[in-house]
C-alpha cells in the first residue's frame, strides 16, 4: 500500500496508464478538551495555534493513507491529480477529503 504513488500532476512522467476510477480519502479529527481550552488562550493573544495545526496535519495524514487504501483495493499503481478539500464541522472539528484518479499502469 506504501508503495502507491501518489501526485497532484495529471501525467507521471515515462508511464502510461488507464484510468480506474475516483478514490478518496476520508477523516473527521477534534481536539482534546485540554488542548481546545489552550487553543483558546492563545486566540486572545494572538500567533499560531498549534493544537490546530497539529489537528490539521494528524487529519491530512490519516486522509492521504485512507485514500492509498482505497487506491490499493482498487487495484491502483497510482493516484494522479491528488487534491485535498478540508472543512470545519464545529470550533474544534475538522474533516478532511484527500481525493483523486486511481491509475494503473500499461
Amino acid at each position: 500500500m506504501a508503495d502507491i504513488l501518489i501526485t497532484t500532476t495529471e501525467k507521471i512522467p515515462g508511464q502510461e496508464y488507464e484510468i480506474i476510477g475516483e478514490v478518496f480519502g476520508l477523516t473527521t479529527q477534534s481536539k482534546n478538551v485540554v488542548k481546545n481550552i489552550g487553543a483558546g488562550l492563545k486566540n486572545i493573544v494572538g500567533g499560531e495555534i498549534k493544537a490546530y495545526t497539529e489537528l490539521l496535519t494528524e487529519a491530512r495524514d490519516e486522509a492521504v493513507k485512507r485514500l492509498r487504501k482505497n487506491a490499493a483495493e482498487m487495484g491502483a499503481d497510482a493516484v494522479v491529480m491528488m487534491r485535498y478539500d478540508s472543512d470545519s464541522i464545529s470550533q474544534d472539528m475538522e474533516t478532511v477529503a484527500a481525493y483523486g484518479t486511481a491509475v494503473k499502469f500499461i
